[in-house]
């Protein structure tokens, strides 16, 4: 891609990370870093001091955990960032995924004290499985840590991934006194800031100056550089390529609630981190550098401003430029539709966008009709299918308490249903609304919703189904008004999704097994593809 080309310049990248490693904060103190604010909120002690910047729905302030993804967007070094908060709740990993089919790198937090825990786990393989380059940023090390070098060891024995520090901490814990830059040896001392709400101040002198020993024990100078000395002997080379592949992930060390190493951990992720990737149209990969504006919905969010009570839906640009009141195709409506409201985001902060490009995000506020996968472009041949439908786990009725809310509950669950917070089934003889999640916080998040924003009070009650299948037949999903059998063994229940499509519902993964044995000409399928 010629270095003129506007998405050259664009970077968007996720942070991911196992809930309480610190995903929240750092992705604040980038913001610090970035001159998008200038005073960092504390994530530790909501209820005393202001909510983070990218944490918006009450619900989120008062459990103080981020349950869905939020876009922030700022410039920092020349380049223009993306930069998309997840969910860190496992509880709400389908957002977390949909969020990472529309970036092009991660960074992911690793708790000095803990090392890679099972959430961290999960979601290092949904980037593994997308080839999506990682970076790596263990974090705490204000606090008591493991070795440093057992976390390294970790990060390659327990993710399978090759790893390469680019710097190394001195200390740790109440011993912690800076960190070192491999390439150059130089010294970064710690020096905490009050609350960690504005820049870590920087002292730099060499590793060798004799000045360092009247500042820092000899003892943990000398373990530091026997350390560096191991991983300079047994430890991966620096290789780019291996990187961008997803082969060989940098590491960086530092405090992001005292802003330490995030400055470091900034400039080398931009110095390394891929420009905008294509997208494939079926066999085809549509290249940024394209001319063709093209794009696709991965988030839907309503009610971002209370005070405005609009929907909005979030595009990944993966081609062409971006203009308002263009007019593009949209491929789910079959019809022509012009981009008119579209703005870009800073939490609840908006600014009108009149251009962007590929890499970029936008958000698009208005009624048009868009559902999570849709794609938007100016070629109607154009068709992204980056957006899987994950099969839930957990299953409840949902009901409106009184008729006098009835239309306000529907409303409410058209949206939220569209927005993703859980999937909609209806029951065999439509008298049952069936609700459909990940995990159980989905529904209490669509409750507080429905009855905070919309007023509809309503009653949920949870249901045995802990399997589902799809119905298909030669390759494809089985619809229809009747349902395709009454034949059904105990333990299995019939439903249709949101699009029509049958799904068995089962108690178990015995209760699916009798209904294979009932029906071996059926397929089943665990999950569709939007």
């Amino acid at each position: 891609m010629p270095v003129s080309h506007p998405s050259s310049i664009r970077r968007t990248l996720a942070i991911i990370s196992h809930p309480d490693a610190g995903k929240t904060t750092l992705t604040e103190k980038f913001l610090l870093y970035g001159g998008a604010i200038d005073l960092a909120g504390s994530v530790t002690s909501r209820r005393d001091r202001r909510a983070t910047t990218s944490d918006w729905m009450e619900l989120e302030k008062q459990r103080g955990i981020s349950i869905s993804s939020t876009v922030l967007q700022f410039t920092y070094g020349g380049f223009h960032v993306n930069l998309l908060d997840t969910p860190g709740h496992e509880d709400f990993s389908e957002d977390t995924y949909r969020v990472l089919t529309a970036v092009d790198a991660v960074i992911m937090v690793v708790d000095a004290g803990k090392g890679v825990e099972a959430r961290t786990r999960k979601l290092f393989e949904i980037c593994r499985l997308r080839g999506i380059p990682i970076f790596t940023f263990i974090n705490k090390l204000d606090r008591p840590t493991r070795s440093p070098i057992d976390l390294v060891d970790e990060i390659e024995n327990v993710l399978g991934i090759a790893s390469h520090p680019m710097n190394w901490p001195l200390g740790d814990g109440p011993r912690f006194r800076g960190i070192i830059q491999r390439a150059d040896g130089q010294l970064n001392l710690f020096e905490k800031t009050k609350a960690g709400a504005y820049r870590a101040p920087v002292s730099v002198m060499g590793l060798t100056d004799p000045a360092v020993r009247e500042h820092v024990d000899g003892d943990l100078v000398d373990k530091a550089i026997e350390e560096m000395e191991l991983l300079d002997i047994a430890g991966a080379p620096f290789d780019q390529e291996r990187v961008l592949k997803g082969e060989l992930t940098p590491v960086f060390f530092g405090s992001a609630a005292n802003n330490f190493g995030i400055q470091l951990l900034l400039d080398g992720f931009l110095s390394m981190a891929p420009e905008p990737s294509g997208r494939k149209s079926g066999e085809t990969l549509i290249e940024p550098e394209d001319k063709r504006f093209s794009g696709f919905v991965f988030k839907i969010q309503a009610n971002m401003n209370p005070k405005h009570r609009d929907r909005m839906a979030f595009i990944r640009i993966v081609s062409g430029k971006f203009e308002r009141d263009m007019q593009v195709w949209h491929g789910s409506a079959a019809k022509q539709i012009r981009l008119s409201n579209s703005q870009k985001l800073f939490a609840q902060e908006r600014e009108i966008v009149d251009e962007a490009f590929a890499g970029d995000v936008v958000g698009l506020v208005g009624n048009q009709p868009f559902e999570i996968g849709d794609t938007l472009t100016t070629d109607s041949s154009i068709k992204f299918d980056e957006i899987p439908v994950f099969p839930p786990e957990c299953f409840a009725t949902i009901r409106g308490r009184t008729t006098a809310t009835a239309k306000r509950f529907r409303a409410g669950m058209d949206q939220l249903v569209r927005e993703g917070v859980t999937q909609l089934f209806e029951s065999a003889a439509g008298t049952t609304m069936i609700l459909g999640a990940v995990g159980p916080l989905q529904f209490e998040v669509l409750k507080y919703r429905l009855e905070t924003e919309y007023g509809a009070e309503v009653v949920l009650e949870f249901s045995p189904w802990t399997v589902i299948r799809w119905l298909m037949a030669e390759g494809e999903p089985v619809g229809g008004v009747n349902a395709p059998t009454d034949d059904l063994p105990g333990g299995c229940a019939l439903a249709k999704d949101s699009a029509g499509h049958w799904v068995v519902l089962a108690e178990a993964e015995w209760a699916l097994r009798s209904f294979k044995r009932y029906h071996e000409n059926w397929e089943l399928a665990e999950r569709l593809v939007k």
